[in-house]
């Protein structure tokens, strides 16, 4: 295995592909796209927790009635945005409107990083092409005894580019993508549940001893 690396040939096809994705991407994009890799190791959304936490603003709204109600902050960036609307507006559709404005935001940020990453995933195996000609381009200067290890560059940065553009960058772009649409799964379910909830709140059931009046 220590014949299977080479720091000079990893340096080369690495630095290379960062650099070249820093040039094309630029660095916002590219620091996006490091933001959503340092990311996934990150614990994922947590919607039991936010559910819970949820379940507090409904207790206080059938408590105190919307027009009363506080809203309640527990960490998560939009639903203390949602439960803000929620009071502000008092209408449930304000809720959709406002989620629908930071899922968009996720999208593209989810999307960016996954191209840059893509893009990282098809240049890797340039550099690796372009480290190998880099070595070949130099046998006609060196002495016979080091052609062995020219070579063997040759060979090791081909490899290394494979190695980063199909199990490095090309899986980490999946990732990052999995990891958004699962938390925006989730994320949609607990909206939906919250603005049931709301509703019924808002606009309980008759009791039957008012039905019977009634009729």
């Amino acid at each position: 295995m220590t014949n299977l690396f080479d720091p000079l040939s990893l340096g080369i096809v690495l630095g290379g592909t960062l650099a070249a994705v820093l040039l094309r991407c630029g660095w916002r994009d590219s620091s996006s796209a490091l933001a959503a890799v340092v990311h996934l190791f990150a614990r994922p959304f947590d919607s039991d927790r936010v559910r819970a936490e949820l379940a507090v603003q409904i207790q206080e709204i059938d408590r105190d009635g919307l027009l009363r109600a506080q809203p309640h902050h527990f960490g998560d960036g939009e639903f203390d945005e949602l439960s803000d609307t929620l009071i502000r507006r008092r209408s449930v559709q304000s809720l959709y409107d406002e989620h629908e404005r930071y899922r968009w935001r996720r999208a593209v940020t989810a999307g960016t990083a996954g191209r840059v990453l893509a893009e990282a995933a098809d240049l890797a195996p340039v550099l690796g092409l372009a480290g190998t000609l880099l070595s070949l381009s130099g046998l006609s200067t060196i002495a016979e005894g080091d052609y062995g290890r020219a070579i063997g560059m040759a060979v090791m940065t081909t490899l290394y580019g494979l190695v980063a553009a199909n199990f490095l960058f090309a899986p980490l772009s999946a990732a990052v993508e999995r990891r958004a649409q699962s938390e925006e799964k989730a994320r949609q379910a607990l909206l939906d549940w919250l603005a049931g909830a709301i509703e019924r709140s808002c606009n309980p059931p008759e009791a039957p001893a008012a039905k019977r009046a009634a009729a």
